[in-house]
């Protein structure tokens, strides 16, 4: 068994037989698909594919209801109409296996060993869960390439040579094209301008990234007292580095808003942007708030009160820009973790948003084994606790709306305990060495 986990983590092998599983999976999901009543196809991927048609007719993506999302996704799946069904699919898992890619680049950037690299890659790689998010056409793995080319891009301090990679050709140009960008903050700017046009919550990454680029305080200015403290504090932030990053990620994320209100209206802002600030879903999820939006359907306060959701999650994000930015790869993880945890609505495929950070975070934990898996089963025993009520209101039709609401109680509570425990056991990485190529 050692000797086979040793083979399945060497590094082409890796990401060789990761892309086979997933191609496999998409074979299999159009097979169920075509023979069975419950299907394998994500429904969201039916509407990025309805919204690509709408566009390659010349219409707007956002006559097809429910599509919320950027009217690049429908471009990008255009070939969905013009070539084959399946395009996005297989798009979505490349990203899914480049997401891995660049993982183990900035594994390596901090220092990891090769081996040591793999086999906490193959966390993600070898995972079933984003396995058959990717494989079902859900676009997660698009933003989770998007989050981490940002993160190499900051953490990185030189070219990268490619040369040993030869998984195919596109995967040889898109990994090529990340590692290239290694350590030049103008392309981690763009890249994360484009991440947050394509899904609003890594905004939150703004303070962070802003205060791990402000210019370092020397001992004297933190020997000044008062407002001159103060003013040295904010002229901190005025720096070339940080102008340059804010110009260019605004630049990318407002030209792409401005190119697509030109082109949609108002519709565009409205349901890409807005509609999610204003949005109070009261169907069941795992969120401590859906039961009260619920209960306050109709109410003249049940639009404030979906407002105020927001400030447990502005406050626990302050409070870890602040603490955490020195180690921007882990204060994104927190940040993306209290995002998911604290927000009015979250489902399952929120839970990749962060867990293509864990294994960022896993090898600076001084967690034993033993802890680990205590903290990985305690995870999934939260989820399954909230499942049997909400079977039984999804199937059954009984009204289990307070036990799903407890029951979100209680995984918000194993969430924030895992995340202290996280936060606990973190030993900050070392500052990034530049590496030779392999």
């Amino acid at each position: 068994m050692e000797a086979l986990i040793t083979k399945l983590t060497e590094k082409h092998v890796l990401f060789a037989a990761s892309f086979a599983i997933r191609l496999a999976l998409v074979a299999y999901g159009d097979y169920q698909d075509r023979t069975m009543v419950v299907k394998y196809t994500d429904i969201d991927y039916h509407v990025f594919t309805d919204a690509a048609r709408f566009i390659t007719e010349g219409q707007s993506p956002y006559n097809r209801s429910t599509y919320r999302y950027t009217p690049l996704l429908a471009w990008l799946l255009a070939p969905n109409v013009l070539l084959s069904l399946a395009f996005g699919k297989i798009l979505f898992i490349v990203c899914d296996v480049l997401s891995g890619l660049l993982i183990y680049r900035i594994l390596r950037l901090r220092g990891l060993n090769p081996e040591t690299a793999r086999r906490v890659c193959s966390l993600w790689l070898l995972n079933p869960l984003p396995m058959g998010v990717s494989s079902r056409g859900n676009a997660e793995a698009v933003l989770a390439a998007l989050v981490l080319g940002t993160l190499l891009c900051m953490e990185g301090e030189g070219f990268f040579s490619v040369s040993k990679i030869y998984f195919g050709m596109l995967m040889l140009f898109l990994m090529y094209f990340f590692c290239l960008l290694a350590g030049h903050l103008t392309w981690a700017a763009v890249l994360y301008g484009l991440s947050v046009h394509m899904k609003i919550y890594p905004i939150t990454y703004a303070l962070p990234i802003a205060l791990s680029l402000r210019t370092t305080e020397t001992t004297s200015e933190k020997d000044k007292t008062g407002w001159r403290r103060f003013i040295g504090f904010t002229g901190s932030f005025l720096n070339r580095r940080l102008l340059l990053f804010t110009c260019v990620a605004g630049g990318v994320f407002c030209s792409l808003t401005a190119l697509f209100y030109y082109m949609y209206g108002w519709e565009f802002l409205h349901e890409t942007y807005l509609y999610h600030l204003i949005r109070r879903d009261i169907r069941h999820n795992f969120s401590p708030y859906f039961y009260m939006l619920y209960l306050t359907t109709g109410s003249r306060w049940s639009q404030w009160l979906g407002l105020a959701a927001f400030l447990p999650q502005l406050v626990l994000l302050l409070v870890a820009s602040w603490s955490f930015h020195s180690d921007l790869a882990f204060c994104c993880f927190l940040h993306t973790a209290i995002f998911v945890s604290f927000n009015k609505v979250c489902t399952s495929q929120y839970f990749l948003w962060y867990l293509c950070l864990l294994p960022l975070v896993i090898p600076h934990l001084s967690l034993s084994l033993k802890q680990g898996v205590g903290l990985l089963l305690l995870w999934f025993a939260g989820q399954g606790i909230w499942l049997g009520p909400a079977y039984f209101l999804e199937f059954e039709g009984y009204n289990t709306f307070l036990l799903i609401w407890l029951a979100g109680l209680l995984f918000l509570i194993i969430n924030s305990f895992i995340l202290i425990q996280i936060i606990v056991h973190y030993k900050p990485t070392q500052t990034p060495q530049r590496l030779k190529a392999e």
